[in-house]
């Protein structure tokens, strides 16, 4: 990417920008990095110590936050960082967002707009305590200079600042002179061990607006002339529309526009959504769907099928010879699984407000990643990017799908129809569970070989399915083949490596691409290859004889046996249980962190499983909120085992089946388990939170599960599955 300034702006090439933007979605990120610029400039534009901390003269605190908060916490989590830094009155403390726009006028001062891949805390963390660190020394610094003494006798505390001879004043007192001051070079960052605001279980910054309806999202946006759209796209994802009846529908109330876009949708313009909404449900589509409308779940998982002895496939991880050592073993273990497509099912559906000008192009919506929807709206707007900005809204809901800004794009479409109209695009729930990016579906073939003494000398793992990169960013492919689909089970690195010892070791991937697009989904490919690696272990030990504990333990590298013993422990996993009542474990790393999970099921003598309670162990390296971290490990675990007990999308005519939560359905609050959380920091490192214990949840209850019945479950979601002791 090419910044050039010219005349104190910034301007960028719209093309360059669109494809660096496009390079970072959802659940995975591929950020750019680029230098901070010091934002001098803006210095009497705003009232700002540094672009991170705005002081007001009674004292407030302005915090500003890149990163997007959906409910995971990342907002207050960033907060408290700066805040401890900054050594300012949590009281006094507020949030808000700048704009990408901005952000590129500034040289990229906030860095990263992208919120995905749990990586809100841990890739931001360095540069925020930075930018309160300086803050706190300019404003040192201008305090002593009003005093006349050396700034190294004065210190900083609840956003005050003192001198030894009894002198005393505020932050919002000094704060417009520490304004006008060069930031200093260097800052020196405290140890986590001395954390006042950070690492302490603060209450969230945006709980109190959610409770009392002062939170605006996306979806409750209101201006003045505003008018209403919604959409209607192909069903089956890949077709184009052929022909539609516009003035069937032009003249019912309130329609104001009915058009085209893309090829392949329609939207309808009207006062209100409900009108809109109408309007389009009388309108009359033709659609090509050419041989797409032959695809069926039944093509799809045939597909799956033959990759799983497919000769070709991407190694993601090699040592010695598997195929050799698992022909020479003792005794030889094999086991398909499968996992199914998978829904965001966001809360709020997709949405955005769009004003559109010949001079300038603004967006109103909530977005996982602001730089990648300006690249949307410059992009829809043929305005450059310079001419275009972004508004963030809180997420009502994000998990990866609102990384993508295809919502965005059809909003400024919209706004295009009708120059300076705010125009709002609301997807129905039937268009946003149909148009979704789903989690990808894949099979996964194990087979293992152990000796006569149990051990196991050789595993090869077979995955075959999709590829996200391949869906929705090709140019990140590395020679064909996705990382991704490695997740959890990748040679090294800090993101997601394998943790198992295995002497022989093939884990490789046939991709197969069906035309449902694949996209980021909270916890990503961590979440199926957990269940493939983490029951496979299970079924490993069972034909060794052994514990499936004992039998992890031998194999497992430091970091991630201590995590599952934690677990263990505190579950009192090998201890006496309630009558009918059994433990299945798993872990993994994922996200930079290392977690466990044990989880307590019975099933009833008719079928009926309930899970009592998880308890998971994580490793993030800090804790900056314990109690969000908590928090985050029991909404993760809502959300992976909903997954497992009903999440499915099905194909059928090339359409996906499921329209709304009649259809897809998500667990209620009776069959949510009691969560208990290990926090067990080694303090060495930053992982993350939101995602990587979402995958404990489900291999951890299927392994109780298997216990309790006889039976092993090895394809999802557990709905189709009748769970009967001995069946």
């Amino acid at each position: 990417m090419t910044i050039q300034t010219s005349l104190g702006r910034t301007s960028l090439r719209r093309r360059n920008f669109l494809v660096s933007a496009a390079a970072v979605a959802g659940g995975f990120s591929l950020g750019m990095r680029l230098p901070v610029g010091d934002g001098a400039a803006h210095a009497a534009e705003v009232k700002e110590i540094n672009a991170w901390v705005v002081i007001h003269p009674d004292d407030r605190v302005v915090i500003r936050i890149a990163r997007s908060e959906m409910g995971q916490g990342t907002l207050t989590g960033l907060c408290q960082l700066v805040a401890e830094e900054l050594e300012c009155d949590w009281k006094k403390v507020t949030w808000e967002y700048p704009t990408p726009n901005e952000n590129l006028k500034r040289s990229r001062v906030w860095r990263n707009f992208s919120t995905g891949g749990s990586r809100g805390v841990r890739e931001s963390q360095q540069y925020v305590r930075e930018a309160g660190a300086m803050a706190r020394e300019m404003l040192i610094a201008a305090a002593a200079a009003d005093w006349k003494v050396p700034a190294s006798e004065c210190k900083a505390s609840e956003s005050v600042i003192t001198h030894p001879s009894g002198k005393k004043t505020t932050f919002g007192a000094v704060a417009a002179a520490a304004a006008q001051l060069e930031p200093p070079k260097q800052v020196k960052l405290k140890d986590p061990k001395d954390w006042k605001i950070a690492g302490k279980p603060l209450n969230r910054l945006d709980t109190v607006d959610k409770v009392t309806g002062k939170q605006i999202y996306g979806i409750d946006l209101t201006m003045p002339g505003m008018l209403v759209a919604t959409v209607r796209a192909c069903p089956v994802i890949g077709g184009k529309l052929k022909s539609f009846d516009a003035a069937r529908v032009e003249k019912m109330p309130g329609v104001k526009k009915v058009f085209a876009i893309d090829g392949n949708a329609v939207i309808v313009v009207a006062d209100t959504y409900w009108n809109a909404r109408t309007a389009l449900a009388a309108l009359r589509t033709e659609w090509d769907t050419g041989k797409l409308a032959e695809v069926q779940t039944e093509t799809i998982t045939a597909m799956l099928k033959e990759g799983l002895t497919a000769t070709e496939a991407f190694v993601g991880n090699k040592v010695g010879d598997a195929k050799a050592a698992i022909d020479g073993a003792t005794k030889k273990v094999e086991a398909t699984y499968s996992f199914p497509y998978q829904h965001h099912v966001t809360m709020e559906p997709m949405n955005a407000t769009a004003r559109y000008t010949p001079e300038k192009c603004e967006v109103w919506c909530g977005t996982q990643n602001g730089e990648a929807a300006m690249a949307a709206a410059a992009e829809a707007s043929g305005l450059p990017v310079a001419q275009c900005d972004v508004h963030k809204q809180l997420l009502g809901g994000g998990f990866g799908r609102r990384g993508r800004a295809d919502y965005v794009r059809q909003a400024v479409l919209a706004a295009k129809q009708m120059p300076g109209t705010p125009i709002k695009l609301i997807w129905s729930r039937e268009e946003d569970m149909t148009h979704c990016q789903y989690h990808p579906t894949t099979m996964c073939k194990l087979t293992g070989g152990l000796d006569a003494q149990g051990n196991l000398v050789g595993l090869h793992v077979r995955i075959s399915g999709q590829s996200i990169l391949a869906s929705l960013l090709p140019q990140n492919l590395q020679n064909g083949m996705d990382p991704v689909v490695f997740q959890g089970l990748m040679a090294g690195g800090v993101e997601s490596a394998y943790g198992y010892t295995v002497p022989n070791l093939l884990i490789d991937h046939a991709m197969r691409n069906p035309h449902i697009t694949a996209g980021f989904w909270r916890g990503v490919n961590t979440n199926q290859n957990a269940i493939y690696m983490e029951c496979f272990m299970d079924e490993l030990a069972e034909a060794a004889g052994q514990d499936p504990l004992a039998f992890r333990l031998k194999l497992l590298k430091p970091k991630w046996a201590a995590v599952l013993k934690a677990a263990a422990d505190k579950a009192g996993y090998g201890k006496p249980l309630p009558a009918g009542h059994f433990h299945g474990i798993a872990q993994v790393m994922g996200y930079g962190s290392y977690v466990a999970g044990v989880a307590e099921v019975s099933v009833s003598s008719d079928g009926a499983l309930k899970i009592h309670k998880i308890t998971a162990a994580t490793n993030p390296g800090h804790v900056v909120n314990p109690a969000q971290i908590e928090r985050q490990v029991a909404g993760s675990f809502a959300y992976g085992l909903s997954a497992a007990l009903y999440g499915e999308i099905t194909v059928k005519d090339g359409a996906v089946e499921q329209t709304n939560f009649d259809s897809y359905n998500l667990m209620r609050i009776d069959e949510m388990p009691k969560v208990e959380t290990v926090l067990a920091p080694t303090h060495d490192f930053w992982g993350g939170v939101g995602e990587p214990t979402i995958a404990v949840a489900a291999p951890s209850v299927l392994n109780a599960i298997a216990k309790a019945t006889g039976k092993r479950v090895r394809d999802l979601p557990l709905m189709h599955h009748e769970l009967k002791k001995g069946a």
